[in-house]
């Protein structure tokens, strides 16, 4: 039982593997039972850690929302134009849907926003603020920019979606030509929100 974790590091070790078994299996194919099997413990040993399946989840979800983040805001850190740099985060987010099988998915699931998962509501606020900061850089008022990053959240969603569904992948689309294509789809919607104003 010692081999995975011999640094004592347990609590950290079940958050990566639990990050590596929804990247392989999805979020459908997440259990405390397959992550105690793949950190090579027994199967009651998380829950000295984590007294629920939600309670391991919910962290998990907070280390996708902070990487998230830290994606999102690298990616558009590389532009200049406000517009650019949102439709890069957007970008961003698709790619790593698709390399991890994560994102509002997870940060979202069922029992995971409650009150005691305080750690959780932070993550989820940075990262949303990210794309919200930018959307309001760009939107004509408030109302439009919480359409926009709506919007953008969910095309940006959907296109990593397709691809691990394999839409994607029947047209011969590579993870770079999706990543390409939502970043395309977010700069026209970005344009209509601030171009046309709101809609």
């Amino acid at each position: 039982m010692g081999g995975k974790y011999h640094h004592g590091d347990l609590r950290g070790e079940l958050v990566r593997v639990s990050l590596d078994l929804i990247a392989e299996q999805g979020l459908e194919g997440f259990s405390v039972a397959k992550v105690a099997k793949l950190a090579n413990v027994s199967p009651g040993a998380p829950y000295r850690h984590f007294p629920t399946r939600e309670s391991l989840l919910a962290e998990v979800a907070c280390h996708i929302a902070c990487q998230l983040a830290e994606r999102v805001a690298a990616a558009a850190a590389e532009h200049d134009d406000p517009a650019d740099a949102l439709a890069a985060g957007a970008g961003a987010y698709t790619r790593y849907l698709i390399e991890r099988r994560a994102g509002m998915n997870v940060i979202y699931a069922d029992g995971l926003h409650s009150p005691d998962h305080v750690e959780l509501v932070e993550q989820t606020r940075r990262l949303t603020d990210e794309f919200l900061m930018r959307c309001l850089a760009v939107a004509p008022d408030p109302a439009t920019a919480l359409e926009l990053m709506e919007q953008l959240f969910t095309q940006a969603h959907g296109y990593g979606t397709f691809q691990l569904d394999g839409v994607f992948v029947k047209h011969g689309y590579s993870v770079d030509l999706v990543v390409k294509k939502s970043t395309e789809a977010a700069r026209i919607a970005i344009a209509g929100r601030t171009v046309g104003g709101a809609r």
